[in-house]
């Protein structure tokens, strides 16, 4: 937090259905502080809401200084309990991961002492995005909060994803139900001589890089890793994320020579299919929220009335896709997407 010459600082990730955090890693922030937070979530999911639809992309922070009126902090009740009584003046909320249930963000805040959020905390918040959106997406899956090392391999178990841990040199230490249903079926990866590898040149070569860079520390994976496409273009989609486990609680719970979990498989819904396409092919914010529409069995003229934008531009954004994913008709493009999820008990 020192750094960021900051006040507080919380890694949260909520459920917007019931207004309650799942996980939340907080400085500065007294536990008595938390549950008025968590009480008062109603009104913060709204408002994050609403910064997230004037967003352009979900690396963009909202920031109270720059997006939000003076009436409506004065007016706000999470704000004179919450925010003002402690004599902060600025807060900067970047958002790491949104679907239709999940919300996960980086808040940070400044005392009327340390003034208001500058360039350079926004710069250095844009370093941690994929460092940070990387461990709370998966940890979103794994629920890693709740996991315990007597009851890893019941929980592991019971995900529709492949998970493979490894060790520096991708030796397989543990494989779940459905990763080793993978490996012994004919599935996008193999086990040669015990050692995880992808199937196909390109993708055995960035998931190798990927756990190399894992091994070596978190913070060097960057992207790397982040969506490795298993399969070949006429193939089904199947996708690897590496999560680093090294310097973790994680690690400790699950096998302490484990430097990565590897989730190999797609996601559980259309929203999470579409999230995983974005990720792949490089979608922007609105082009995955169109995408997940479409998924969803909306019309373009539907869709434009969902996200408040004109029919034209609704239009515009999915030939983008078109461009990115190389279809060239909805049809092909669902089929794309759809593809990203297996059948149940894969």
């Amino acid at each position: 937090m020192g750094a960021f010459r900051g006040r507080t600082a919380i890694l949260s990730l909520t459920d917007i259905r019931e207004d309650r955090f799942l996980i939340s890693k907080s400085a500065g922030i007294e536990p008595h502080q938390l549950r008025d937070d968590e009480r008062h979530l109603p009104e913060i999911h709204a408002l994050l809401a609403q910064a997230l639809a004037t967003r352009p992309s979900l690396d963009e922070p909202s920031i109270v200084s720059r997006h939000m009126s003076r009436a409506y902090v004065e007016a706000s009740p999470c704000f004179q309990e919450c925010v003002s009584p402690y004599g902060i003046v600025n807060i900067m909320q970047y958002f790491l991961m949104h679907t239709s249930t999940r919300l996960a963000g980086l808040g940070i805040s400044r005392h009327e002492r340390q003034g208001i959020i500058t360039e350079r905390e926004i710069e250095l918040g844009g370093l941690l995005l994929p460092h940070l959106r990387r461990a709370v997406t998966i940890s979103n899956v794994l629920d890693a909060v709740t996991v315990e090392r007597e009851r890893m391999a019941e929980t592991l178990d019971a995900l529709r994803c492949g998970v493979v841990l490894t060790n520096d040199r991708g030796a397989i230490l543990h494989a779940n139900r459905s990763a080793e249903e993978m490996l012994r079926n004919g599935g996008p990866v193999e086990a040669i001589r015990g050692v995880l590898r992808a199937k196909t040149p390109a993708a055995a070569k960035e998931l190798g890089t990927a756990i190399m860079l894992a091994a070596r520390g978190g913070a060097r994976i960057g992207k790397a890793g982040l969506a490795v496409r298993l399969t070949e273009l006429d193939e089904r989609l199947v996708f690897a994320h590496v999560l680093p486990l090294t310097g973790s609680d994680l690690r400790t719970r699950l096998q302490p020579p484990a430097v990565a979990a590897v989730f190999i498989g797609a996601a559980q819904d259309a929203q999470d299919a579409a999230d995983i396409v974005a990720a792949a092919y490089g979608l922007t914010r609105t082009e995955t929220q169109v995408l997940a529409s479409l998924l969803a069995g909306h019309t373009l003229a539907e869709i434009a009335i969902n996200l408040r934008i004109a029919v034209s531009t609704a239009k515009t954004h999915l030939d983008n896709i078109f461009l990115k994913t190389g279809v060239c008709r909805q049809a092909e493009l669902i089929r794309l997407a759809i593809q990203a999820v297996p059948p149940p008990g894969r």
